[in-house]
Order: structure tokens, then C-alpha cells, then sequence
């Protein structure tokens, strides 16, 4: 009979999950000001390009090197202050004067942000541990459900003239704080500091933490980003030019996909201790790569807006249980921890964000919008049909389950 979990483990689960809200809450408050930002400084739109890309760079590089940083100091301090901090660096977006200023505090911000984002996965995956029942997706959910919230107040505050300024030093004001009460509630350093592969003190080589199943789940994330960034993005231009849908209906593809993906994420932990990874993974892209085929084969803008609709239900669950996966494998008493491993995973995943809209946006042009995403489908369905081989899980019901590890 297995001990219930500690009050420290519980407070820890919450704190973390809130995290997670927080950064989706920052990341929604930047992105949602953007025009702002252009009429403000004046900007071009290759000059707004060169500041999404100087972010993402500065992510992806931290990606990499930070988890050698938790390998020695645990995740618990790189989230503490990079909670901190990111508010901070808000700030610092709404005040930078120019181009220039604006390009350094992007770098200092997507930095910032890679480490949160690898070491609040890892810590998670830490917590999740400790309690031997998935926590992933409710973490993923607050994130989702802090980017709309995130969303909606600075649409807010850019329809009644606040400054991105003052927007910026009124979310700062009450983040910081949360964030530092946060912060004293996750688990010890200890927690994930270290590991017989990589000991406390000793930094991690650059192959650690690279392996053959690293790299495919990295691939299926990606493959799964790819499609969350092809409906963000492009979803809206095809209800309108293809379906000639208003602008107002052609907007409500991404706003149903997000609504879906927010409440399958809520539900997605339950529905894990019922079930495993491995059916998690197959029967959401599954059910993503039927909401795609519908979406496009729609002659009718409300069916194809259900489609997508039928995507963001079925891409709720995916990513969260890869980065459950993932985590459980760096965990292992053989591997080289946590926080190496999930870098790792995010580097590859981030590339279907980072270059996706380029990508569709090119194939596009040449091909047409409505194939370019079409070929989603069989990727989805590529996810589903390895993922039994990846997890190498079997479904086994929750009462055989009571006092073993969360299923890889």
C-alpha cells in the first residue's frame, strides 16, 4: 500500500502548476501587444520578424545549457528566479526605446524564458515522481488557460489606451510577488540535483541526454507543435481565402481549438490514470488527424471550424504525456536527469513552432494552403503508429497501476 503523498508534495504540485500559469500568462501579455509595439517604435514588419527570431535563438540556446545548471543547483532555484525575472524583462519590453534596446531585451527575454520553460517540465516531472500519478497535462492546462487570460487583459488594455508600459508594471506588480510565494512552495533542490550519471558538481557533456528515443520523441513533438502553430497561424487565412468565411467566423478556428485543447487538458491527467501514454498518444493524433481531414474537406466554414475544433481536443493530451515520458526516462536512477533530457526533447519540439509558419507558409504558396495542410494528416498518423514502439507501454487499468511508477 503505497503512503499517500507528503503536504509538501501537494503544495509543491500546486506551486508548480501555477507556474506554468504564469508563463503562459507573460508569453500571451507579450505576443498580444505586438501591434502596440509596432505602432510605438515604428517598426517594420521584417524588424518584428527579427525580434521573434532573436527571441527564439536566445530560447533554444538556453534550452541547451541549462539543464548542466539544475544537474548541480536542482530546478528549484532556476524556476524561483526566472519567475522572478521574467516580469521584470516584461518591463523592460514595454520601456526599451528603439530597435536596438528592444532586440537586447528580446535576447534576455527568450533566454529567460527557455529556462523557465525546461526546468518548470523538469521540476514537474519531479513532483509527478513523487506523487506516481500524472500531473502533466493539468500543468500544461494552467498554461493554456494563463495565456488566455494573458490574452484577453491586454486586449483589454490596448482597447482603452493603457500603455504597454503601465500594462506591463501592473502585471509585474502582482507576478512577482505570486511568483516569489510560488517559488517557496516547490520541492528542495534536492530533488532533482544530480543523479549517479551526472553527479552534483560534475557538468553533463553535450551528447548526455541524446538517445535514439530522445530524438524521436522529439520528432513527434515537434510534429505535434507543427500542427498546434499550422492551425494558429494559418487556420483563420484558410476559412477566409478558401472558404470565404468573415473575417469574425474565420477568427473562431483557433479561438474553438483553444477552448478544446484548454478542457482536454483539464480532464487529460484522469484520463491518463485510466489509461497509459502509448493510448493517450495514438488516440490524440488520431482524433487531431480526423479534426484536419474534416477541417479541409468542409465546403462549409461551421464544419470545417468544428474540425478544427476536433484538432484542439485531440492535441490536448500529446505533449503533455511526451514531456511525462520524456522526464520519467531522464529520472531513471540510469539517466543522466531530468532536467538534460527534457532539454533536449525541447529543443527539437520548439523547432515545429520556430519554423513551421515559414515552412507551410512556402508550400503554400507553391502547392496551395488547403494540400500544405493536408499533409498534416498522415504526420499525425505517422505519431500515432510509432508511439506503441516509443513508449513501449501496455495499457494496464488504474487498480494494477495503485503502487507503480506513472507508465512509460
Amino acid at each position: 500500500m503505497q503512503a499517500p503523498p507528503s503536504r509538501a508534495t501537494i503544495r509543491a504540485r500546486w506551486a508548480v502548476t501555477a507556474v506554468f500559469g504564469i508563463n503562459g500568462l507573460l508569453i500571451a501579455s507579450l505576443a498580444v501587444r505586438t501591434p502596440s509595439l509596432k505602432i510605438d517604435l515604428g517598426l517594420t514588419p521584417g524588424q518584428l520578424g527579427l525580434l521573434s527570431g532573436m527571441f527564439g535563438i536566445a530560447a533554444v540556446i538556453m534550452m541547451q545549457t541549462v539543464g548542466n545548471v539544475v544537474a548541480r543547483t536542482g530546478s528549484r532555484v532556476i524556476v524561483q528566479g526566472t519567475t522572478v525575472v521574467l516580469p521584470l524583462l516584461l518591463v523592460g519590453v514595454g520601456v526599451a526605446p528603439d530597435l536596438w534596446w528592444q532586440i537586447l531585451v528580446h535576447l534576455a527575454f527568450g533566454a529567460v524564458h527557455g529556462m523557465l520553460d525546461v526546468t518548470m517540465n523538469a521540476h514537474a516531472v519531479a513532483v509527478q515522481q513523487r506523487l506516481s500519478r500524472p500531473i502533466m497535462n493539468g500543468c500544461h492546462a494552467a498554461w493554456s488557460i494563463g495565456a488566455v487570460a494573458g490574452a484577453l487583459l491586454g486586449a483589454g488594455a490596448a482597447h482603452i489606451g493603457m500603455s504597454r508600459t503601465l500594462h506591463y508594471l501592473l502585471l509585474a506588480g502582482v507576478l512577482i510577488p505570486l511568483s516569489a510565494v510560488c517559488g517557496r512552495m516547490l520541492l528542495p533542490a534536492a530533488a532533482d540535483r544530480g543523479t549517479d550519471a551526472t553527479p552534483v558538481g560534475v557538468r553533463a557533456g553535450w551528447r548526455a541526454g541524446w538517445s535514439l528515443r530522445v530524438v524521436l520523441f522529439g520528432v513527434m513533438g515537434a510534429i505535434v507543435l507543427t500542427v498546434e502553430a499550422g492551425v494558429a497561424d494559418w487556420s483563420g487565412v484558410y476559412l477566409h481565402e478558401t472558404l470565404r468565411a468573415s473575417l469574425g467566423a474565420a477568427g473562431m478556428g483557433y479561438v474553438l481549438f483553444a477552448i478544446f485543447q484548454t478542457a482536454g487538458r483539464l480532464v487529460g491527467d484522469r484520463l491518463q490514470e485510466r489509461t497509459s501514454a502509448t493510448r493517450l498518444l495514438q488516440i490524440g493524433t488520431s482524433v487531431a488527424a480526423v479534426g484536419v481531414a474534416v477541417a479541409l474537406a468542409s465546403p462549409w466554414p461551421a464544419l470545417s471550424i468544428a474540425g478544427f475544433a476536433l484538432v484542439g481536443a485531440g492535441l490536448a493530451t500529446p505533449l503533455p504525456v511526451l514531456f511525462g515520458v520524456v522526464g520519467s526516462l531522464g529520472a531513471d536512477s540510469a539517466g543522466p536527469g531530468a532536467a538534460i533530457v527534457v532539454a533536449r526533447f525541447t529543443t527539437l519540439t520548439y523547432t515545429g513552432i520556430l519554423l513551421a509558419p515559414a515552412v507551410i507558409g512556402w508550400f503554400a504558396d507553391h502547392v496551395g494552403l488547403r494540400w500544405t495542410l493536408a499533409a498534416l494528416v498522415p504526420l499525425l498518423l505517422a505519431v500515432a503508429l510509432v508511439a506503441g514502439r516509443a513508449t513501449s507501454d501496455r495499457v494496464r487499468p488504474r487498480s494494477e497501476r495503485a503502487d507503480a511508477k506513472i507508465p512509460v
